[in-house]
């Protein structure tokens, strides 16, 4: 009987399991989590003939390197970046065949910042809260990969795309958020506004999981004193003491204190999640929808 494990030979900067994450339990304190770029891990998903929500391996800047124990199809999407199969280039962006026992390596991102590797059948780690998703606020699910880390996978569940490449867009030179004001732009000046809607701003390299950071001008307020801790939501623009922005991705905190001053809309988040450090910010705001 074939032996469905991965061997995690080099695990990067921060490799974690992700998939459509834990939404719906907030209300008990838990994150959403889940892949900060659903698109890309949903692509790499379909190109080894996965289903959309399996689990994949989302990487941080520097990649991974994996060996299969036995022969596996393989999808790597997300941040662009060379990847290698015992030493010889392959594709990225097309799923590849992987021998039992050979070495995938996933080198770092050439723009972007977060890889997804698919395997087909899935990282059949065990869910926790329906998710196999690991929530580095939380400590819900897997560890982060660490060397040596072996990982189930689930059976095949269809056949890998028949393409070469999947054409989708890079990550973009600036990052521009669209956002709906509120609810707390009243704790802010009108200077406040009008600067969070036309200054720039850049990717602080404090960013991670959690929220994206900003560098850039703080955001004068018109009240003092904090609010109560009121429910936190995915995109949520949160405007701690220093007056720099945060926006709150995936493993984000369920409450907080500090005014929320608008809210990305969703389809600008994956963007949000290869926005390397230093990468220019706008926020334009939009009326509601």
């Amino acid at each position: 009987m074939s032996d469905r494990a991965l061997v995690v030979v080099r695990a990067g900067a921060l490799t974690t399991v992700q998939d459509g994450g834990r939404p719906g339990h907030a209300h008990l304190g838990v994150p959403r989590s889940g892949a900060l770029d659903a698109p890309a891990a949903a692509l790499a998903n379909r190109l080894v003939g996965n289903p959309r929500g399996a689990a994949v391996l989302e990487t941080t800047l520097d990649g991974c390197a994996l060996r299969p124990r036995s022969p596996v199809a393989v999808a790597v999407t997300g941040a662009p970046c060379p990847v290698r199969l015992d030493g010889r280039p392959v594709a990225w962006g097309a799923p590849v065949r992987v021998p039992a026992g050979a070495v995938l390596e996933v080198g770092a991102a050439v723009r972007g910042v977060r890889g997804y590797v698919a395997v087909g059948g899935g990282v059949a780690v065990e869910p926790v809260l329906g998710s196999r998703s690991t929530d580095l606020l939380s400590g819900l699910g897997p560890a982060p990969l660490t060397d040596g880390t072996v990982l189930p996978l689930g059976p095949p569940a269809g056949l890998p795309a028949a393409v070469d490449v999947a054409p989708r867009p890079g990550p973009a030179a600036e990052l521009v958020l669209r956002v709906v004001l509120g609810p707390r732009e009243d704790w802010f000046t009108a200077r406040a506004l009008r600067v969070l809607a036309t200054r720039p701003y850049r990717v602080s390299s404090a960013s991670n999981r959690v929220g994206l950071r900003t560098e850039g001008p703080a955001l004068e307020r018109a009240r003092t004193g904090e609010l109560p801790s009121e429910g936190m939501v995915l995109g949520a623009v949160q405007v701690p003491p220093d007056g720099r922005p945060v926006v709150f991705l995936a493993d984000h905190p369920t409450t907080g204190g500090y005014p929320v001053i608008a809210v990305v809309r969703a389809a600008d988040l994956p963007a949000a999640a290869q926005a390397a450090p230093g990468t220019p910010v706008r926020f334009v705001p939009v009326r509601r929808s």
